[in-house]
């Protein structure tokens, strides 16, 4: 377990953990400051983690990232797993529990300030809501970026975690959905489908491919990505496989026809799409690679 200060950790800090990263600033600031972090950080609940709250003294946002649990906040009792993020704050009743077999890992930040009820209010996470994300990915670097804030020795570490939960709060708000069940079925159909083309992009050329390998229509795999997504998924199956193009040049292990055969597409259409994606076409990509690899060697 790794906390930034020395000494005992805040009561609110659970010690039914197994495994954590978390830090505590000045617990006073939120009195001073119109909007500071007060603590956060990662852990790995242990399997008799269990929460229970009548309310809190600072506002509160978690967001799982892993295994399964169980949420029941303002009397309304929720399914905990990967991508849902939840809020709290004084006042709000919840109560949390870890799946003993599957344990909850999972982000935290604790906050305070004049500021704190407005902007969760205006990024849809206000206390007591709790919502689903579709891009699990984005919402996790902005957490771990907060927690290296947190955890940071430097003096402007305060400010630097205030800034990053902004950028936390606006990332949820604009990749997060209501939890309702209906929300939460087309949106674990949203996860496992992209989560597939991520492990199959070369073996679909085409969004019709995979949504057959997917077991969906191809025109609900849209509607899916329009609504838990920022970008198609004809976008997002090109964007992997011309990364993947990409890496294949840039480790000179093939010519661009090369490439272009490995992908399954003809040297023109894969010209055309590699620029779309990457801003350069695939022999300029190469020069300008070749030319950096000199640089690097002469300096």
């Amino acid at each position: 377990m790794k906390e930034r200060r020395k000494g005992q950790a805040p009561d609110f800090f659970s010690r039914q953990v197994s495994t954590a990263r978390r830090f505590y600033l000045d617990l006073r600031r939120g009195r001073r400051e119109s909007l500071a972090v007060v603590g956060g950080g990662w852990e790995r609940c242990a399997p008799d983690y269990r929460i229970a709250r009548t309310t809190f003294p600072y506002y509160g946002i978690e967001y799982v990232v892993g295994g399964a649990g169980r949420l029941v906040m303002q009397g309304r009792a929720y399914e905990l797993n990967r991508g849902c993020a939840y809020a709290y704050g004084p006042g709000v009743r919840h109560e949390i529990t870890t799946a003993t077999g599957d344990r909850l890992a999972k982000y935290f930040v604790d906050f305070a300030g004049a500021r704190s009820p407005r902007l969760m209010r205006e990024c849809g996470l206000g206390p007591g809501v709790v919502r689903l994300v579709g891009q699990e990915d984005s919402v996790e670097r902005a957490f771990e970026e907060l927690v290296r804030a947190g955890l940071s020795t430097g003096e402007q570490a305060a400010r630097l975690s205030a800034l990053q939960l902004e950028i936390l709060l606006v990332t949820i708000s604009e990749q997060g959905v209501p939890a309702e069940s209906s929300d939460r079925r087309s949106h674990a159909t949203f996860v496992r489908c992209r989560r597939h083309i991520e492990r199959n992009f070369l073996a679909h050329a085409s969004i019709g491919e995979a949504a057959v390998a997917c077991h969906v229509d191809a025109a609900y795999l849209c509607r899916l990505f329009a609504r838990y997504s920022a970008q198609t998924p004809y976008r997002f199956l090109q964007r992997l496989r011309m990364n993947h193009a990409a890496a294949m040049l840039e480790d000179r292990r093939c010519m661009v026809r090369e490439a272009a055969d490995a992908l399954g597409m003809d040297p023109f259409a894969f010209s055309r799409v590699f620029k779309r994606v990457h801003g350069l076409a695939p022999r300029v990509f190469l020069r300008r690679r070749a030319a950096e690899a000199r640089d690097t060697e002469q300096d």
